[in-house]
């Protein structure tokens, strides 16, 4: 059978990537497409808003089944319109995607039924809005009503900046008519995850978490954007978070829109802030996400062409989604500029180097064709996905060939994932005597999140709470823990307490804490007897302690054996 995915950009590559290979599908058509799609799909060079010449094709053409993959064309009716002329398509209503289409749709849905969000207001008076900004203060999010291409939320700091977003959405225009209303809401703090299902409108499929990184900028910083990266499975999303989401959010959301007449099919995604563990909905999506589809597609093992036939024939229920243990890391390479103004034309190299990667797959998101070179043609440009036995070994993959790719003005982020690694279980612990040894200590973080090594810091004495250290010693085993790194000052006796209840390699750091200067804590940490050792570092040595552990851990970990020869590299550079 033929199919039609409709987009042009890194979602709709992996949907085209991952439908080709499917073996009930002969071929796979996408519109518009890229320069990228058009090595794993036959791209046609119709709009996506044009209903009229697609259902045309897709007639003429006998496609199975559409896949759309942008928002739009589903909050304007596409597949309302397809239907009508009788042709199989996947995705919701016109008003079911109201979901994603209007903020104060969705926002007055959620109220109904009982579904957690953020508190809020609806303003179609910028006077107003302005006054009640004045009163609730900041920090506030102001969003544009309609869509607005993944740009119309905006977080503000101050009431000034709240101010601005006002002015700018429903004053200057910014979205156009998507501005004429805005949700103005209490700003959530936590942890963001994506969560997405698949639904016939009977069963709901839950889809492989996922988390996006919407600034622009390391570390979270600067304007949002359609996405800089994204990777899965999120490990924030727990089993039990999950079974929450679902019963909490999910169900009721398909459940009270069928209350509304108003059927869901197609894929729902949530946006989520997960605050003290409990999920707040911060958007509904009414299609798949976009960097999210990619690490997702990487992951499925599944066929898509059957999932998605048997959910347009409302048999999803007899399915099963089987998904490829290894992670998945996505890095958006993006036009100098963006989300603002960008030049285009830029030529791009190294993609041929990277295609010869195994389990890594590029997704174009805004590329064309020129005197037989690939050339950016969007603000987010490619999408360099990697698999990996875990998050870490797929972020350096994926990293690793994104410093294989260039063009002029290329600006990516460089800490896609790194939020995941607090939440895998601990290779390391590291143990603090006092709360006055943490600045010390806190040092080491900077290495393991480097190395991308997960760890834990406790603070635990052996003189004041020997039974507690004890404790942790006597489980570390059990739970992962792979080495021991122990800070203590004075005449530390820390690292050989921890060192007489185990097996596992210990790393003394002394500290200079007291009069001495760490004279007293370095030599009884060195000093142990026989059949007790501490491998001991220089005073207030956290670097030297991080990385000395994580030699231990390369012993047996291939990834980080590359990690440290890069690193002992650039020493020598230096």
């Amino acid at each position: 059978m033929k199919v039609l995915v409709l987009g042009s950009g890194g979602r709709e590559h992996a949907l085209c990537w991952k439908l080709a290979q499917s073996p009930l599908i002969e071929k796979v058509f996408c519109a518009p497409g890229n320069a990228g799609i058009a090595e794993d799909a036959e791209c046609i060079p119709i709009s996506v808003n044009d209903f009229e010449a697609l259902a045309d094709f897709a007639q003429k053409e006998d496609i199975a089944f559409t896949i759309v993959g942008p928002e739009d064309p589903l909050a304007k009716g596409i597949v309302d319109f397809f239907e009508d002329r009788g042709l199989k398509i996947f995705g919701p209503s016109a008003k079911a995607a109201q979901i994603e289409g209007s903020k104060v749709f969705a926002k007055k849905i959620m109220a109904k039924y009982g579904i957690p969000t953020a508190s809020f207001e609806i303003f179609d008076d910028p006077q107003k809005a302005i006054e009640y900004v004045e009163k609730k203060g900041a920090p506030i999010v102001v969003k544009a009503d309609g869509l607005a291409a993944g740009k119309g939320v905006i977080v503000c700091d101050t009431v000034e900046e709240a101010k601005e977003a006002i002015n700018k959405i429903m004053v200057e225009k910014a979205f156009g008519e998507a501005g004429n209303r805005v949700v103005i809401e209490e700003c959530l703090f936590g942890e963001e995850a994506s969560f997405m299902i698949l639904t016939d409108g009977k069963t709901l499929f839950v889809l492989p978490s996922s988390q996006d990184h919407k600034p622009l900028l390391d570390g979270d910083k600067g304007p949002n954007t359609g996405g800089m990266g994204a990777y899965s499975p999120a490990p924030v999303v727990t089993p039990e978070l999950e079974e929450k989401i679902m019963k909490t959010i999910m169900e009721p959301l398909i459940k009270g829109l069928a209350q509304e007449g108003i059927p869901y099919k197609g894929v729902l995604y949530a946006g989520l802030m997960i605050v003290d563990g409990e999920p707040y909905v911060l958007e509904f999506n009414c299609r798949f996400g976009d960097p999210e589809c990619q690490p997702l597609m990487m992951r499925i093992k599944s066929d898509l062409a059957e999932i998605i036939m048997a959910a347009l024939e409302g048999k999803l229920a007899e399915k099963k989604l089987e998904l490829r243990e290894e992670a998945a890391v996505c890095v958006v390479m993006a036009s100098k500029g963006y989300p603002g103004k960008y030049e285009k034309g830029k030529v791009i190299k190294g993609l041929e180097e990277v295609g010869r990667m195994p389990g890594v797959k590029v997704f174009h998101a805004g590329t064309a064709k020129k005197d037989g070179e690939f050339v950016t043609n969007g603000g987010r440009v490619l999408g360099v996905t990697a698999l990996g036995k875990d998050i870490p070994e797929a972020i350096d993959k994926a990293y690793e060939a994104v410093e294989k790719i260039s063009w002029e003005g290329v600006h990516f982020r460089r800490d896609i994932g790194r939020k995941a690694i607090k939440h895998l279980p601990p290779k390391v612990l590291i143990f603090a005597g006092s709360k006055s040894d943490l600045p010390i200590i806190f040092k080491t973080e900077e290495v393991f999140q480097e190395f991308l090594v997960p760890y834990r810091i406790v603070v635990a004495s052996s003189y004041r709470n020997p039974d507690k250290v004890r404790s942790l010693v006597k489980n570390a085993e059990e739970k992962g823990i792979k080495v021991l790194v122990a800070g203590a000052g004075l005449a530390a006796h820390l690292a050989g307490a921890i060192a007489s209840e185990t097996i596992l390699p210990v790393i003394g750091l002394p500290l200079a804490t007291g009069t001495l200067g760490g004279i007293d804590a370095l030599l009884s940490t060195a000093q142990m007897p026989p059949g007790v050792p501490v491998a001991t570092v220089t005073i207030n040595g956290s670097i030297n302690a991080a990385i000395l552990a994580i030699q231990m851990l390369a012993l047996s970990d291939e990834r980080l054996q590359k990690r440290l020869l890069k690193y002992k590299k650039q020493l020598a550079e230096n």
